[in-house]
């Protein structure tokens, strides 16, 4: 099994340890704010192999590489202005820019996928602290098996991945919840790849310059992580918009009102009593693992907003429901 170091108590300590498994071309599971990433180093291809080998990941499917700061990030991507005015707002923090790659780019086209651009993002926190001091940028997909709910805590990578990693960095639950938010600017527009801990608004608030949203999931070209239409699935299958619940269910909901049917719920899980749309960012994956525990015969999630981070829990429940969607009460 994994060995699990937690942060919090020696710090510098922990470092060490990542690093000394990451000089190994081995991966290592680090927090960030958003979920756990399996991190490896991005320049190296034995390294980056060994992400995808853990995760069992597809190949054509690219990698996020976490740089320590802006001035990192430009050594190895192109700046355009907006991207430069999106990173000076947003970083450290739950934004990814997909940038073309420098020509001398030291970063394996592994983590690329073969692409000529790159997701790039400054993690804030622990992440950063290890990438300054590894002072190699680091490819870190979620740390969990591939196509399945991110972790947000050590315990989560532990139970999915620990026969296979090395080492976890515990840095306790991720305040964020889900992955960070990518786009793309091209010619003055801003797309929308992956909605995420960023809301859109606040990005649109921060250039002036609306931003475009992504094409129905599994229809548009891989060009970042977290495109694929089926992703982040729980083992039992997931019912979305539910307005009652089946008897066998596990019922997930949006706001304390009562559900039709939840009496015969195999399980109940708030998301966030007061409907803060934060609070169920951060708990949604958490949940998803509990309610997928249990044994239910499904699923059933209940309404919720589709603006601010609602955009990016619902990009999550969608995929996690796929294929087979059920949308609506049975």
């Amino acid at each position: 099994m994994a060995r699990i170091i937690p942060i919090e108590g020696d710090r510098r300590a922990a470092v060490n340890a990542a690093i000394n498994v990451l000089s190994k071309a081995r991966p290592v599971a680090i927090p960030t704010e958003t979920v756990y990433g399996l991190a490896a180093d991005a320049t190296d291809p034995a390294a980056i192999a060994s992400i995808y080998e853990t995760k069992g990941r597809p190949r054509f499917n690219p990698l996020i590489c976490h740089m320590a700061d802006l001035e990192m990030a430009e050594r190895y991507a192109i700046f355009d202005p907006i991207s430069r005015r999106l990173a000076e707002h947003f970083w450290p923090g739950p934004l990814t820019l997909v940038l073309p790659l420098r020509p001398d780019s030291a970063i394996h086209p592994l983590a690329t996928a073969g692409l000529d651009t790159v997701g790039i993002r400054v993690p804030k926190g622990f992440a950063g602290e290890l990438i300054r001091a590894f002072g190699r940028p680091l490819a870190a997909p979620s740390a969990n098996a591939s196509g399945k709910i991110s972790p947000t805590t050590a315990h989560h990578v532990e139970a999915d991945l620990g026969t296979r990693i090395d080492l976890v960095i515990d840095g306790g639950p991720c305040p964020v919840g889900v992955e960070s938010t990518i786009v793309k600017v091209e010619d003055d527009r801003i797309r929308l790849l992956r909605p995420g801990g960023v809301p859109a608004e606040a990005i649109e608030g921060a250039t002036g310059l609306p931003v475009e949203r992504p094409k129905a999931a599994g229809t548009a070209a891989i060009e970042a992580p977290g495109m694929l239409a089926s992703h982040y699935a729980p083992n039992t299958h997931v019912r979305l918009d539910a307005t009652s619940v089946i008897p066998g269910e596990a019922l997930i909901r949006f706001g304390s009102q009562p559900v039709d049917g939840m009496a015969q719920a195999a399980a109940v899980f708030d998301l966030s009593a007061s409907e803060n749309l934060a609070e169920a960012a951060a708990n949604l994956f958490g949940l998803l693992k509990e309610a997928d525990q249990t044994g239910a015969a499904g699923i059933a999630v209940t309404p919720i907003p589709d603006h601010g981070l609602g955009e990016a829990i619902n990009d999550r429940l969608k995929r996690a429901a796929a294929p087979g969607t059920y949308r609506g009460s049975w």
